[in-house]
């Protein structure tokens, strides 16, 4: 039976217990402090367990429980070993947000069969199998929150990133599927799709004015994202303010998916 939230609870995630891929750096960090906020304890991974320490130290400082596991999302039973893990330190999973990813930036006529498997080896097979070993322990409590994070690339395609739009558009119909295939178990799908944010992966980009000046003439708002940007939005989708939503695709891109460029007289 569906039960009203009261308005002051619908954003808190006090109780519930959050794994995070990708947390060396980055956005994964963002969305981790953000969930740690409103309560949630955390299980943060990184294929250099090591990587994480600090973060871990971070989160612990708020207040909130924090497990630093080692993930290597190409691999299955490292994938099995880490939600095992997990749960056995929680005894429940609630929200999982599929952060870890990676890029190749080339011309598609320089891209090595290496290249492509690596790319979608970990943001599209990897974003399923970590969902699929997280959902079976999520369906025996009828209740969860899956976050794939997408990029704006789910939507518009950008030359050099071949193998990178192709993953991300798979994350966003895999999202649409996922979300069909669970949603009689209680589990909410849905993709957080950030814009231009700058992050150890992408900083070269920034070093290039022109192009960083051509990328903000595009966006309505006028800047590239900075952190805080996207708080608002994992919450969301974590909480029980989006409880009736799945399936979605989430852009928070300063509105550069409008494709609105400069009118000329």
């Amino acid at each position: 039976m569906l039960t009203k939230v009261e308005d002051s609870k619908l954003f808190d995630l006090t109780g519930r217990v959050a794994v995070i891929t990708g947390t060396s750096r980055g956005l994964g960090q963002y969305f981790g402090r953000a969930l740690a906020r409103q309560g949630a304890d955390l299980v943060i991974t990184s294929r250099k367990k090591e990587t994480l320490k600090d973060f871990k130290k971070e989160i612990e400082e708020m207040g909130r429980r924090v497990l630093a596991l080692e993930l290597d999302v190409q691999d299955i039973k490292s994938i099995e070993a880490m939600v095992e893990e997990a749960y056995k330190a929680f005894g429940k999973l609630d929200i999982l947000v599929n952060n870890a990813g990676c890029n190749v930036r080339k011309r598609a006529y320089n891209v090595t069969w290496e290249d492509w498997n690596r790319v979608l080896d970990t943001n599209l097979r990897g974003t399923f199998f970590v969902a699929q070993a997280v959902a079976k322990k999520m369906i025996p409590q009828h209740y969860g929150r899956i976050i794939n994070i997408g990029s704006v690339t789910c939507v518009f395609g950008y030359a050099g990133l071949a193998p990178y739009t192709a993953s991300r558009g798979g994350v966003r119909q895999l999202t649409m599927s996922l979300a069909d295939d669970w949603g009689e178990s209680g589990i909410t799908v849905n993709c957080l799709a950030p814009g231009w944010f700058k992050t150890a992966q992408n900083a070269v980009l920034y070093e290039n004015k022109e192009w960083v000046d051509y990328i903000i003439d595009r966006i309505p708002l006028k800047r590239v994202g900075k952190p805080g940007d996207l708080d608002g939005a994992v919450i969301f989708l974590a909480s029980e303010a989006s409880a009736y939503i799945t399936g979605q695709t989430l852009l928070v891109d300063g509105g550069i998916s409008t494709g609105a460029t400069k009118a000329t007289a």
